[in-house]
């Protein structure tokens, strides 16, 4: 009797969509079905290299609805895997085809003469339970000034587990783009030579008080009163940041000249000639970014000097279009950076000076920071048994994919990220910065 829901009405029906993406796409992976069967995805597909399908209803789960996110929660609750080579390096395969035949060609190929009516037979198969349990709850674009909560998007990322982010950053801990003054270089060294590049681009001197907005956990704080000698102080509205550091200060016996609080740095009142804020603009939103740098501002001494360390997205001529939540973005949103939300380089600037503040630097480190996520994602992979242990399957996964994503997205510039030098503007501060850049790139060695 003649079945349309049977499961080799399924394979069958499957079997007939991929042959239609091989033919339009003609990628050089293939695809496992759940029956075993090993399909190419294009002409020269290598058998070894595939993605695993597991069940009718996983397909139809992308057939219904064929977006990033669905893709993102399947991989991650482990419905779809890659095999015969790692994530990033599907990814890279992917990206490169794609790249060769461009992104517009490929959708126009891919709806040209689509097996629209033999595919019923996935579609009412039964769909998987695929919702992932980590996911922000709230408003997460941030965008509704009134829901937007910056204690609890900054806490959904970062409490995760210190125990978690130990097994693939540096022995710092330090979450930020690495500076790598040779690509050969550790992540250790490059992340200590960040550190020091940071310090001297602030021109530390001893005594100089110094505030770290956002201070992670603590590994700038230390490094600058260890070695330039200032006295530090660290905000963070990360409990378990906020945490680490204070051990951290205990088991450097630095008590006496660093300290941090749990707090958000809109309440902060005094004086400081030093200033930094790492990879914390993204979090406070464009719109807020007046407040923002109003309030850095007012925390400079008129001779102090700032430094605002950010990831920022590719410039666009059509300001219509820069607020879009694209699919990627709309993905880290709702499932790992809840609040964020990244400017061009130009609105940035502009507005810093506009609250008050002069631009005197602005390095752009984007393959520093592809580097650094590349090295993240290697160690965490190597690491999978214990992050499985730590935080759970699905969650591993979904870390693998976004820092294999976001490796491969600056790396191919749709982000970057600038290291911003400013002061208060020249007729307050006078002459703060020496006439060159020249004291930034010498062999020194810090004071002790």
């Amino acid at each position: 009797m003649f079945n349309l829901f049977s499961d080799q009405r399924r394979l069958g029906a499957a079997k007939l969509v991929i042959r239609h993406v091989a033919a339009a796409l003609n990628l050089p992976i293939s695809m496992r079905l759940w029956d075993g069967t090993i399909v190419p995805l294009g002409k020269d597909a290598d058998p070894a290299r595939f993605m695993s399908i597991d069940g009718a209803g996983v397909f139809g789960s992308l057939l219904r609805r064929p977006s990033l996110e669905t893709l993102y929660r399947l991989y991650a609750s482990g419905y779809i895997d890659v095999h015969g080579a790692d994530f990033m390096t599907f990814l890279e395969i992917v990206q490169a085809h794609r790249k060769k035949i461009g992104g517009q060609e490929a959708r126009r190929r891919m709806r040209k003469g689509f097996p629209w009516l033999s595919i019923l037979p996935l579609l009412t198969a039964p769909e998987p339970s695929a919702d992932l349990s980590h996911r922000y709850g709230g408003e997460e674009t941030g965008y509704v000034q009134e829901k937007r909560k910056n204690k609890e998007f900054i806490q959904f990322h970062y409490d995760v587990s210190n125990e978690f982010y130990a097994l693939f950053l540096d022995p710092e801990m330090l979450y930020s783009c690495a500076y790598f003054t040779d690509w050969t270089n550790s992540l250790e060294q490059a992340q200590h030579d960040k550190l020091d590049l940071i310090c001297r681009k602030l021109r530390m001197n001893p005594g100089d008080r110094f505030l770290d907005i956002g201070s992670g956990w603590g590994a700038l704080l230390c490094h600058a009163a260890q070695h330039y000698g200032v006295v530090a102080e660290g905000v963070t509205l990360s409990q378990r940041q906020h945490d680490y550091t204070v051990e951290k200060i205990a088991r450097l016996g630095l008590q006496d000249r660093v300290t941090v609080s749990l707090r958000d740095y809109a309440t902060l009142e005094g004086s400081y000639d030093r200033i930094s804020s790492i990879g914390m603009y993204e979090h406070v939103g464009i719109a807020n970014y007046p407040v923002y740098f109003r309030k850095v501002l007012s925390l400079l001494d008129d001779h102090g000097i700032f430094l605002n360390h950010g990831i920022t997205r590719r410039g666009k001529l059509n300001k219509k279009t820069a607020g879009r939540v694209s699919a990627s973005r709309g993905v880290l949103l709702k499932y790992i950076f809840p609040g964020s939300e990244l400017d061009d380089i130009g609105h940035t600037l502009q507005v810093m000076e506009g609250c008050g503040l002069e631009v005197y630097d602005a390095e752009n480190l984007r393959a520093h920071y592809g580097k650094t996520c590349r090295l993240w994602y290697e160690r965490l992979l190597a690491q999978s048994e214990a992050a499985i242990q730590q935080v759970g399957y699905e969650r591993y996964r979904m870390w693998l994919v976004y820092l294999a994503a976001v490796s491969r997205t600056f790396d191919l510039g749709a982000m970057r990220i600038y290291q911003t030098v400013a002061t208060k503007r020249a007729m307050i501060a006078g002459n703060v910065l020496p006439p060159t850049r020249s004291d930034l790139y010498r062999n020194q060695t810090p004071t002790d």
